[in-house]
């Protein structure tokens, strides 16, 4: 994992101080009141190397209002997916920043992932934070995030998975390795994505050969709940981007 450090750069000329590079983001801040998702296929390493890079170095600058809190990337550990990841103070804040940008980021970012060619980029879904499962003791600093997704018929659909799953497994994060967990709601209560923090990616294979396991109490309940349909999860690691302090 990159360590951690200030973002330096010229007043104007991009998002300034303030801001901790390449880092994880904190999931559950205060600030937080709307969640970007979005993933790529970068088609291989060269790809995926080339998104990481254009997409970071285009919001790097980038002169960023103050409702922006973080845009993180993260490297799939398949060689070829990207995770995109961002914060706003407000859904309002966002869609204020999309209506009003008028430095580039969209030609330049579009610019990148057309120079890579077909990478599946549908635009971000809009999310909200529902609920976490929390680290067993002091938090550490994660070194994996596994991205588990679901389709949902609706918010009930989607509220009912979150709801039952803590319930039969506690708000605490079980397992070897890891960290936490934060389940997410899309906007249209089409989609629940569970962010899930890990030491490192071994930690969560173990994992899935015990308690996660095929016909484990974990895949029972969820492949019972009507109107649920997992989609898969990837592993990710190394984040690129800007957090606000």
């Amino acid at each position: 994992m990159t360590t951690s450090r200030e973002a330096q750069s010229r007043p104007g000329a991009g998002p300034g101080d303030g801001f901790l590079v390449d880092v994880f983001p904190q999931i559950r801040r205060a600030d937080a009141g709307a969640v970007l998702i979005s993933e790529w296929d970068a088609g291989g390493p060269e790809g995926q190397r080339a998104v990481l890079d254009g997409v970071a170095r285009a919001w790097a600058q980038t002169p960023l209002p103050a409702g922006f809190l973080s845009r993180v990337l993260f490297a799939g550990t398949d060689g070829r997916s990207v995770l995109n990841y961002a914060q706003w103070t407000s859904e309002a804040a966002h869609r204020e920043f999309v209506r009003t940008e008028d430095t580039g980021l969209s030609a330049r970012i579009a610019a990148v992932l057309d120079g890579v060619g077909d990478v599946g980029n549908s635009g971000p879904g809009r999310f909200r934070l529902y609920r976490s499962m929390l680290p067993q003791g002091e938090p550490e600093t994660p070194g994996c995030v596994v991205r588990v997704a679901f389709r949902t018929t609706g918010h009930d659909a989607a509220r009912g998975l979150v709801d039952g799953l803590l319930e039969r497994v506690g708000e605490l994060q079980q397992g070897d390795g890891g960290i936490a967990s934060h389940f997410h709601i899309s906007e249209d209560g089409g989609r629940v994505v569970n962010y899930s923090e890990w030491t490192d990616p071994e930690s969560h294979e173990r994992e899935l050969g015990t308690r996660l396991r095929r016909r484990g109490e974990v895949r029972s309940f969820i492949d019972g709940l009507p109107g649920v349909e997992p989609v898969g999860f990837r592993r990710y690691a190394a984040p690129r981007g800007l957090v606000r302090v």
